[in-house]
């Protein structure tokens, strides 16, 4: 028994194409890039035509993100200035509602950092001179509106929260250090100053006015009585540190430098509370 081979196929005739990713529907268009069937649900708009989504997450990858001068995200809005002022003023609202408690409680005191609370350390930055003094509040939330908006955009929204966290530590360690009881975000303050400074000589911009800024505060902290000079040079020379690292780390490791420096000024100021006694109080002999 023989049978007949099947017939030839018609002239022209061809398989119809059909979705790479769902092999049941039908389509004839095809992608730019990969020159794949792509159905309706699979097309994604490209410039020219559409792409296959694999083609659009591949070619997202091979784009480079826009980063600030300094390795930073590009900041389109300065959030972190916000949050930071924000933060300020919820603090200070605290202080008119119950002020012994809160400053009992929070404000930065260096026998009791001694003693173990630590959070002083942190939560003394965010408080103000209570009411009804309402003037060192104010000068530095206009500080951080003027500065912070600016230093955010150029470093980008991380790197300008440890600046602004680090210099306000560098502040409370020179007080727990070298005097007894403050509150103010003046050691923030005056590291976004140094910050300023060191980022506007690295740009290449006229710096003298920030240097008549920065010395003209310096010479009123050791005027006005009552301010802390601890706070305010301590939070001034850590923030140049913390800034110099920042913008003159190589581009080709940059973000490897900028972190370690940031972890090795964190460290080292935790080292000088935890290995140093308050200079500014009496002997306070052995921590317990």
């Amino acid at each position: 028994m023989t049978s007949q081979p099947p017939p030839p196929p018609q002239p022209g005739a061809q398989a119809v194409p059909t979705c790479y990713r769902h092999p049941e529907r039908e389509t004839y268009v095809r992608c730019q890039r990969c020159a794949r069937p792509i159905c309706p649900d699979c097309m994604r708009e490209a410039a020219v035509g559409h792409q296959c989504p694999e083609c659009v997450q591949e070619g997202n990858r091979e784009v480079r993100q826009a980063r600030t001068t300094f390795g930073g995200a590009v900041v389109a809005a300065p959030r972190v200035t916000w949050a930071l002022l924000a933060l300020n003023v919820l603090a200070y609202a605290a202080e008119v509602v119950n002020q012994d408690e809160v400053l009992q409680r929070f404000a930065m005191y260096s026998l009791g950092v001694y003693r173990g609370d630590w959070w002083r350390l942190i939560t003394g930055a965010f408080l103000h001179s209570p009411p009804p003094s309402f003037w060192h509040i104010l000068f530095n939330m206009w500080a951080l509106y003027v500065i912070g908006p600016e230093l955010e955009r150029r470093l980008g929204s991380a790197r300008f929260a440890a600046l602004y966290l680090l210099s306000a530590l560098g502040g409370s360690v020179a007080i727990y250090l070298f005097g007894t009881v403050a509150v103010g975000a003046s050691g923030a303050i005056y590291g976004l100053f140094a910050a300023l400074f060191v980022v506007s000589r690295k740009l290449g911009y006229d710096a003298r006015g920030v240097l008549w800024l920065i010395g003209i505060n310096v010479v009123l902290t050791f005027v006005v009585p009552g301010i802390s000079w601890q706070g305010h040079l301590g939070g001034l020379v850590i923030g140049a540190l913390v800034a110099a690292g920042f913008v003159y780390a190589p581009r080709g490791n940059r973000v490897l430098v900028q972190v370690g420096v940031a972890a090795v000024v964190l460290v080292a100021l935790v080292l000088l509370v935890t290995t140093l006694p308050p200079y500014g109080f009496p002997p306070v002999g052995i921590r317990t």
